[in-house]
């Protein structure tokens, strides 16, 4: 997910991405604390998609 692909959506549809790598997120941790998680680096990814998505939020916010 690059931030460009993110600068032109809608705040409505930023707002639901959110939640979905929210969710993402909550999941991967718990299958990393049931030890079923097998590619921990999912989860930085995630970290970072969230970041990307709250920094076009904010930016969408101040236009």
């Amino acid at each position: 997910m690059n931030y460009t692909d993110l600068k032109d959506k809608s705040l409505q549809e930023l707002n639901e991405m959110l939640k979905e790598k929210k969710v993402l997120l909550f999941e991967l941790k718990a299958k990393l604390k049931t030890m079923q998680l097998t590619n921990t680096s999912e989860l930085r990814v995630a970290k970072k998609d969230i970041a990307k998505i709250q920094t076009a939020i904010t930016a969408a916010k101040a236009n």
